[in-house]
C-alpha cells in the first residue's frame, strides 16, 4: 500500500492547531469494515422488531452474543426500536452500528447503553441519523430523574461518532476511565434543566471534537481524574457551557486543551468549579472562545457556593493560558468576564491571559476580577504568589470583540414537558471551521492520500493571510453586537478532508490558530459568512507526516488506519 508524508507542511500544521496534543493514538484497534467482515449480526435476525413500542432488549443481547466470541458487527438497521430493559455490554474488537433509533419505552433508573471492560470498540451510525431517544420529559415534567443514555467504562481504543443523543432523564453521555478514545460528528440535545450533562469525562488521551450540546447544564466537561484530553471544535447551543469539575479530594486533572468554542445563551463559556479539596489541576489551554449572551464567561471558582465544601486546603491550579477570546457577555459589572478567585494558602500560579475582548450587553464597562491568582494579562499579579490580595480592573472600551455567529442558534430552552424532536447533524460546530472529519453519509469518496497532500498544500500555501481573511463583523456597541452578528451557514461541505491535529510542544503563552480568529478591529475588514465560509472550504487543513495510508483509498481501513496514526508528544 502506497505510503505518504508530510514532513514539509509539518510547520504550516502548527498554526492551524491549538498547542500541545494526546499522549498517542486515539481510536479503534480495527477499522468497523474489517470486523463486519468477521462477523456481523443484525438484531433482526435474532428476533428485532422495528416498532418504537416494542422492547428489542433481547434482540440485541443476542446478537451482540453472537458476534462477542470472534469479534464483529452488531447491526441495528434503519426504523425504530423500543428498549425498555437497560444494555450492559463488553467485549472486544466489536462495532455497534446504530442507522435506526432507539426508544426509552422503560422507567428503571441506571443506564440504558453501558458498554465496559472493552478494547478495540467503534459506536457509529452510518447514515448518520442513528439516535437514541430517552424521553426525558416523562420524567422532568414530575420533576423526577430517570437513567442516563450512554455510559462508556473502562473503555481502550475506541470511537463513537454520528449520533444524536436525545432527551436524557438523566446525564446524556459519560467517559469514565477510558484511554485512546475519540468522540466526534454528535449533537446532543437535552432538556432546559441542571443535571442532564452533554458528554462529562474522566479519562486519559481522549479527543472530542465537532459536537454540538443543548441542555442546561455542563456542555463538554472533564472530571477527576484525566490528563492529555482535547477538546475541539463546540458549539455549547443554550446549554450550562462547558466546564472542568466539580472538582475535590486528590484532584488529578493535567494536560487539557480546549480549542474553538462557541457559546449562547448559556450559563458560562467555562467554570472550574471547586470549595476546598485537594491536588492539582495543570497545565490547561482555553484557546479561541466566543459567544455571546451567556451569564459567566471566564470562571475559576475555588469556593463556588452550588458544592459543599470539602476537607483540604484547595486545589493548586498552575500553568493555563487564556488567550483568543471573543464575543459579549450579558453583565461585565455584575459578572465580570473574568474571575480567578484562588484559596489564600493554594493561590493560582503561572496564569496568562492574552488576546481576550469579551465586551458587556448591559452597561458600559466590564470588571475582571483576581484573588490571589498570579500571572500575567488582565488583573492577574506578575508576583510570586507569596502574599493574600484581591485585584479589580476596569474596562471602559473593547474593540476587538464582535463575532460570526452560527446558523439555527436556539433561542429559548428545549421543552420539559414536550418531546424534544431528533435533529440532524452539522457540518460545522465552530464559525467558519469545518468538521475535521467529514460525516458518514456520503462520505467514502473523499479518502484518497493524493486528495489530502493537495488540501495540506494549499492550506499552506494560505496560512499565512489567513487571519486577515476570517475577519467577522463589527458592531459599535454591545447590544448592536448581539444583534448584528452574522450567521454563519451549515452549508459547510461535507466532503472537506478531515484532518488529525498536530503535537506541538506546550508553551503557555502560545495562542491558537490565527486564521479561526474572527474577531476584527475595523470595518474595512468585514466579510460575510459566505466569504468566510468560502476561504475555509477552498483550503482543507493540512495532515501530519504521522499518519499512514495503509488500506486502499477510500475504505473504512483507511479511515482507520488514519485515525491510528495520529501519534504525538505529551503536553
Amino acid at each position: 500500500m502506497a505510503r505518504f508524508g508530510f514532513s514539509a507542511l509539518i510547520a504550516a500544521a502548527f498554526s492551524l492547531h491549538a498547542a500541545a496534543q494526546l499522549s498517542g493514538s486515539v481510536g479503534p484497534l480495527t477499522s468497523r469494515a474489517a470486523k463486519a467482515a468477521i462477523k456481523t449480526c443484525n438484531i433482526m435476525d435474532y428476533g428485532g422488531v422495528a416498532s418504537a413500542t416494542t422492547d428489542n432488549s433481547q434482540a440485541i443481547t443476542d446478537a451482540w452474543a453472537a458476534c462477542k466470541a470472534t469479534g464483529g458487527e452488531v447491526y441495528i438497521p434503519e426504523g425504530d426500536y423500543g428498549l425498555s430493559t437497560w444494555l450492559k455490554l463488553s467485549g472486544d474488537a466489536m462495532s455497534f452500528r446504530l442507522d435506526g433509533i432507539i426508544y426509552r419505552i422503560g422507567t428503571d433508573g441506571g443506564n440504558m447503553l453501558f458498554f465496559q471492560h472493552m478494547k478495540d470498540f467503534e459506536f457509529y451510525s452510518s447514515n448518520s441519523k442513528g439516535a437514541i431517544q430517552g424521553y426525558g420529559y416523562k420524567f422532568h415534567e414530575n420533576d423526577e430523574y430517570g437513567p442516563r443514555i450512554l455510559r462508556f467504562y473502562d473503555v481502550n481504543g475506541f470511537s463513537i461518532h454520528d449520533v444524536a443523543l436525545v432527551d436524557s432523564p438523566q446525564f446524556h453521555f459519560a467517559m469514565d476511565t477510558c484511554t485512546d478514545g475519540e468522540v466526534y460528528n454528535m449533537v446532543i440535545h437535552g432538556g432546559n434543566r441542571g443535571g442532564l450533562d452533554g458528554i462529562s469525562l474522566w479519562s486519559t488521551n481522549i479527543w472530542v471534537h465537532d459536537v454540538e450540546v443543548s441542555n442546561k447544564d455542563e456542555c463538554v466537561t472533564v472530571k477527576s481524574p484525566a490528563n492529555n484530553v482535547l477538546i475541539e471544535n463546540i458549539f455549547c447551543n443554550w446549554s450550562g457551557g462547558c466546564a472542568m469539575g466539580s472538582l475535590g479530594a486528590d484532584t488529578a486533572v493535567s494536560n487539557v486543551i480546549y480549542n474553538n468554542v462557541y457559546t449562547q445563551n448559556s450559563n458560562q463559556m467555562y467554570m472550574f468549579k471547586s470549595y476546598g479539596g485537594s491536588g492539582t489541576v495543570a497545565n490547561v489551554q482555553l484557546n479561541n472562545f466566543i459567544g455571546h449572551s451567556n451569564a459567566y464567561t471566564f470562571d475559576l471558582d475555588a469556593t463556588w457556593s452550588s458544592m459543599s465544601q470539602v476537607d483540604g486546603d484547595g486545589i493548586l491550579y498552575t500553568n493555563f493560558t487564556v488567550s483568543g477570546w471573543g464575543g459579549t457577555c450579558l453583565n461585565g459589572h455584575q459578572r465580570g468576564p473574568i474571575k480567578f478567585n484562588c484559596p489564600p494558602d493554594v493561590p493560582c500560579t503561572e496564569m496568562v491571559v492574552d488576546d481576550f475582548n469579551v465586551w458587556t450587553e448591559a452597561g458600559d464597562y466590564v470588571e475582571h476580577w483576581c484573588k490571589n491568582s498570579y500571572g500575567s494579562g488582565a488583573c492577574l499579579d506578575e508576583g510570586s504568589g507569596s502574599s493574600t490580595f484581591t485585584t479589580t480592573q476596569t474596562v471602559t472600551a473593547v474593540t476587538d470583540y464582535a463575532i460570526s455567529t452560527m446558523d439555527n442558534e436556539i433561542s429559548t430552552g428545549l421543552g420539559l414537558t414536550v418531546s424534544i424532536a431528533i435533529p440532524t447533524l452539522r457540518a460545522s460546530f465552530y464559525p467558519g471551521v469545518a468538521a475535521y472529519s467529514a460525516l458518514m453519509a456520503g462520505s467514502d469518496s473523499v479518502e484518497s492520500a493524493e486528495t489530502t497532500a493537495a488540501a495540506a498544500a494549499s492550506t499552506a500555501a494560505v496560512a499565512s493571510s489567513a487571519a486577515s481573511s476570517a475577519a467577522a463583523v463589527v458592531a459599535s456597541s454591545a447590544a448592536s453586537s448581539a444583534a448584528a452578528v452574522v450567521p454563519t451557514s451549515a452549508a459547510v461541505e461535507s466532503d472537506v478532508q478531515a484532518t488529525t491535529p498536530v503535537a506541538v510542544s506546550n508553551t503557555p503563552t502560545l495562542a491558537g490558530p490565527s486564521f479561526i480568529s474572527i474577531i476584527t478591529t475595523t470595518p474595512a475588514a468585514v466579510l460575510s459568512a459566505s466569504e468566510v465560509l468560502e476561504a475555509t472550504e477552498s483550503t482543507p487543513e493540512a495532515t501530519p507526516s504521522s499518519v499512514v495510508s495503509e488500506a486502499p483509498v477510500g475504505s473504512s481501513a483507511c479511515k482507520a488506519a488514519r485515525r491510528r496514526r495520529h501519534l504525538s508528544h505529551h503536553l
